[in-house]
């Protein structure tokens, strides 16, 4: 005679899960109903407002118009169904993933017909991507980075920091030499050297990571302010105008109507996007990112069967380094053209937001990337439709999605099991 056995965890896992699923419903309904009341049902979109949605560069050519009260009452109607929809309906884990892609979808379309109603300029739909592909890159960036480090059992606080040593040595290396190239060489070693000093402390001397990351990020801020202040700020000409990488525009592809922006951007724009597959690829296809996947789930495991887990964990600090090495040189000679004192803004914690939203996998990483790319833009997008929307509060839209995101997926979500457990060999 056999008999089942259920294991405590399995007791204690399942009440957990289906509370945060609660939850997380709850509170998609709760914005969607908020959503149905104020995009919907609000005087901005009554009396028969239209929104128009542009779809070529130039205004007034390629434009649709829908009927903005209808349209965001739809969409408002559709994301409250499936908060509630995700409360109540048996759904597997790949149904729910996909209800939240068509709730956030959803969400951001009614909100963007209520903020566009009535205005005579509309929303430019090509404009709008070209400035989120944008605003995504170091995020993109970012959260390979600490997605590379955190597999490998390392929490990765310190991408603001790496950002932002990168792009300082990047915009100060590249005034000197005149070279994008060798700014682009310096930048990237800059953030690999505080990648490989945050890996020094936590796997040598056992230093709490989250509390480490944070130190460096503040090393980082105190080094970048203080050399600006004797350098750039005393002689931008020479220390703080380097040049940019220039565009380079793909043939055919940069044809393509509304998407045709995003084929004319320079080369490291191209290398963030290509990066997404190619991690994805290297991390479940091939040798190091079976190895990288154990030693950051059972590093005692993977020493038993003779992988060198502090060797690997410090080899890919390294080259998480790089990464986001690569996000600071975006910030200045990729994109801005000079560094500015905290010039990246937070855009570290965000990357490292998306990479807990996208469950520290690649796909996932990059499409909350995405929706925190259009978060940081929202305010330069909607600024010419005036919107009732305080300017100030635009600004906070991103760390809000952040916050609101992170609150909902937050508990639903698995890190690494050997992140932020230092290991000893023996």
């Amino acid at each position: 005679m056999t008999t089942a056995t259920v294991t405590p965890h399995a007791e204690i896992a399942a009440p957990a899960a289906d509370r945060s699923k609660f939850i997380g419903g709850l509170s998609q309904a709760v914005v969607g109903a908020f959503g149905l009341w104020a995009f919907a049902l609000g005087s901005r979109t009554s009396s028969g407002a239209d929104t128009i949605f542009g779809f070529s560069l130039t205004h007034g050519q390629s434009q649709v118009s829908v009927p903005a009260q209808a349209t965001a009452l739809t969409l408002s109607v559709i994301a409250l169904a499936c908060g509630l929809t995700r409360i109540f309906a048996p759904l597997g884990k790949a149904a729910l993933r996909w209800l939240a892609v068509l709730y956030i979808v959803c969400m951001v379309l009614a909100f963007l017909i209520w903020a566009a109603s009535g205005s005579s300029i509309g929303l430019n739909v090509p404009s709008i991507l070209e400035q989120t592909a944008i605003a995504t890159v170091p995020l993109v960036l970012g959260s390979m980075s600490a997605l590379i480090s955190e597999r490998s059992g390392v929490v990765n606080i310190a991408v603001e920091g790496q950002f932002l040593s990168g792009a300082f040595t990047a915009a100060l290396t590249a005034s000197m030499t005149g070279s994008v190239w060798v700014g682009l060489v310096a930048g990237m070693a800059a953030g690999a050297a505080m990648s490989s000093l945050l890996a020094l402390f936590a796997n040598r001397y056992m230093i709490e990571q989250v509390v480490l990351g944070v130190v460096i990020n503040v090393l980082a801020s105190g080094l970048t302010g203080f050399f600006y202040d004797r350098l750039m700020a005393l002689n931008g000409a020479e220390y703080n105008t380097p040049p940019i990488f220039s565009p380079l525009r793909i043939p055919g592809l940069a044809s393509i109507g509304v998407i045709g922006p995003l084929f004319n951007q320079n080369i490291i724009f191209y290398a963030a996007y290509i990066l997404v597959p190619l991690l994805w690829f290297m991390l479940y296809r091939t040798r190091w990112g079976l190895r990288t996947r154990s030693v950051g789930e059972h590093p005692l495991a993977a020493d038993t069967v003779g992988i060198k887990v502090l060797g690997l964990r410090y080899r890919n600090m390294f080259f998480a380094g790089l990464l986001s090495g690569l996000g600071g040189v975006w910030l200045t000679i990729g994109n801005t053209g000079q560094f500015g004192k905290d010039m990246s803004t937070g855009r570290g914690y965000i990357a490292i937001a998306a990479l807990i939203v996208g469950r520290w996998s690649p796909v996932g990483a990059f499409a909350a990337s995405v929706m925190f790319g259009f978060a940081l833009v929202i305010n330069t997008a909607l600024s010419p439709l005036g919107t009732p929307i305080p300017g100030a509060f635009l600004q906070m839209a991103p760390y809000l999605v952040t916050i609101f995101l992170v609150a909902i997926l937050g508990g639903r979500v698995r890190p690494p099991a050997a992140e932020n457990k230092p290991f000893k060999k023996g």
